[in-house]
């Protein structure tokens, strides 16, 4: 690090289970990061402003006016971006230490494997069971850890699967693509209160750091449920499915 940097993260180097050695990690660390709305954008925001030395963000959408209550990387002048671009122009912005990989489109099951295979951390914040699923998969095949979570009106959750470990549950054993179709449908149609999205994305960039600095406590093998209404938060303990086609093989 120079000195800018020394100067920039100092607040953060403060503490002990960071230090420098800790700093230095998360600037050589690689996250990819599948999503750039309501959760994306905190968890981008608050990873480039730690010191993560590469994000990949990952979406296919652009930036429409309904986006911006909670979606707090894009701005009303990037309305049609693709929020992507959006995105990367927000963080560098923020710093511009921080190497930003702009990834459109989806990635499917052919490309998955080739990015996960340079990244020491996946983040699932994107909106639909399918995608999950499938980022769920690919993470237990590349032995990847995996910072998942959802929102939807004034309820959040967040999970941590470490696929790395061998003996954590994974996001299948929580959810059964089987029984999962996603019938309730997302933010369009349901709803969300934006503060909501910035809580959830705060935990998961949380986890995330403490997952690249291996610290100890985090929510690997429990689902942390939040209520915004009475802003109540739960954890259940999870247990991986001796039957689950994704990690009890």
């Amino acid at each position: 690090m120079d000195d800018e940097q020394l100067h920039r993260y100092s607040r953060q180097i403060l503490l002990p289970e960071i230090d420098v050695a800790g700093q230095e990690r998360l600037l050589r660390a690689r996250v990819l990061i599948v999503g750039a709305g309501g959760l994306g954008s905190p968890v981008a925001l608050y990873l480039a402003g730690s010191g993560v030395g590469q994000l990949l963000i990952n979406d296919f959408d652009r930036v429409d006016i309904s986006n911006i209550h909670r979606q707090i990387l894009h701005g009303t002048s990037d309305i049609g971006l693709k929020k992507t671009d959006s995105a990367a122009v927000t963080l560098r912005e923020l710093n511009p230490h921080c190497h930003v990989i702009t990834l459109d489109g989806q990635l499917d099951d052919d490309a998955l494997p080739a990015t996960l295979a340079d990244v020491d951390l996946v983040i699932d914040a994107c909106d639909n069971f399918p995608t999950r699923f499938r980022i769920n998969t690919a993470c237990a095949k590349a032995r990847k850890p995996l910072v998942s979570g959802a929102v939807i009106r004034m309820e959040g959750q967040a999970s941590v699967f470490r696929h790395d470990s061998g003996d954590s549950p994974c996001f299948e054993c929580l959810y059964s693509r089987h029984d999962q179709e996603d019938q309730r449908g997302g933010c369009s149609d349901q709803g969300i209160l934006a503060p909501v999205a910035g809580i959830i994305g705060a935990i998961m960039a949380t986890e995330a750091i403490k997952v690249l600095l291996n610290l100890p406590g985090t929510l690997a093998g429990r689902l942390l449920l939040l209520n915004a209404s009475d802003m109540s938060f739960k954890t259940l303990k999870l247990r991986r499915d001796p039957a689950c086609p994704v990690c009890a093989q």
